[in-house]
């Protein structure tokens, strides 16, 4: 249950509790007018206080928009450049690797021996490579390990080893690029991306869970039964990939943590989690109210970003815990917000639409009315 507070976290809470709760609003009863300085309250986890303001509209000083102009001019066009042939290059890696190879076809090449390795070794490489191009020049890792780490049970070290599933709080796009860099997961995407130029081989030589979100076929196994079955896979067969979740279902501003989704904890496997965070001085790389294109284009315009990983152990879940996914789920969540020094929120998805609508000018209830 949410704790009732009066004021908003700030920004940047390192004096926070990770077990605070933020307020969750009442949709219904919200103002057709709000003070900026109110929605950013109401709405704290999805509000963006760097130096563009707002959605990347607020205002800015000459030499700001100097400084943003030369970016633009020089600094972007060659990233997007080497951008472009990073993923031209790490596709004909894929097409190479699956000449010859059954299942392209189906969504999932059956990929062996050095094929498999070549996929996995160039998509970590050339995804470093792409954060590198992003200004992510150096990325600080910190392994913590917890003082009880050694009363793990020996006869459940090999289950520790190899975690069904990669647990992270979700920021950015960019928090993608990085886990393809350090472990090559599979994640889960629209079946429309399976048949995208470039992107969609190369989702499918990483093993991609393909989902049709929309369907309510009585056939259809939906996206939690889908996770359930690859993390038993993954269980039996050392070379299926282990898959990236972010059980929030939506990105924040990095200060915060939603509520997770039962749906990765559902098959009681073991989870590896890791927190990210993006420090930032000018433009942060949180993708929270800020339409894609705008925010891709500051993110290319600033020189140098920044990200710090935090990689826990892997977290076993006790016999309470696989009786329960949402006990799973709240202490594995709990455990995040610890050790990330986050803050604990009740909002979810239907609110941060809500807010961009009241950034935008709408009233929440046509927003409502339009996805009923």
């Amino acid at each position: 249950m949410a704790v009732d507070t009066t004021t908003a976290a700030p920004s940047h809470p390192e004096g926070d509790e990770g077990g605070e709760e933020a307020v969750r609003p009442l949709l219904s009863g919200a103002p057709a007018e709000v003070e900026d300085e109110e929605l950013d309250i109401r709405y704290a986890p999805y509000a963006r206080r760097d130096a563009y303001g707002p959605m990347g509209r607020g205002p800015l000083s000459a030499a700001q928009v100097a400084r943003l102009v030369l970016a633009g001019v020089v600094l972007l066009p060659l990233r997007l450049v080497a951008g472009v042939l990073l993923v031209v290059a790490y596709y004909l890696v894929c097409r190479v690797c699956t000449l010859f190879v059954g299942g392209v076809g189906e969504g999932r090449p059956r990929l062996q021996g050095l094929r498999r390795e070549a996929v996995l070794r160039a998509g970590r490489v050339l995804s470093r490579a792409m954060l590198f191009v992003f200004g992510f020049y150096w990325i600080p890792v910190s392994d913590r390990s917890f003082p009880n780490a050694e009363d793990v049970p020996k006869d459940h070290y090999e289950e520790l080893e190899r975690p069904g599933a990669i647990v992270s709080n979700h920021v950015s796009y960019v928090d993608i690029l990085y886990h393809m860099s350090t472990s090559s997961p599979s994640f889960v995407a629209k079946n429309s991306v399976s048949k995208l130029p470039l992107i969609g081989l190369i989702s499918k030589c990483l093993g991609c869970i393909f989902v049709q979100r929309e369907s309510k076929c009585s056939d259809s196994k939906g996206v939690s039964g889908a996770v359930t079955e690859r993390l038993h896979e993954v269980s039996q067969d050392e070379n299926s990939p282990m898959i990236l979740l972010f059980p929030e279902g939506t990105t924040t501003n990095g200060d915060y943590l939603l509520p997770f989704k039962t749906g990765a904890f559902l098959a009681r496997a073991p989870l590896q989690p890791v927190i990210l965070r993006y420090p930032y001085r000018r433009f942060s790389p949180a993708w929270d109210s800020m339409d894609g294109a705008r925010h891709v284009f500051l993110l290319l315009c600033q020189f140098a970003n920044y990200i710090e990983v935090v990689r826990l152990p892997v977290y076993y879940p006790s016999e309470q815990e696989k009786q329960d996914p949402r006990v799973y789920a709240n202490n594995v969540r709990k455990l995040l917000a610890t050790e990330g020094n986050l803050v604990l929120s009740n909002l979810g998805l239907a609110e941060k639409r809500v807010y961009h609508a009241a950034l935008n000018g709408n009233s929440p209830r046509a927003l409502h009315q339009k996805d009923d």
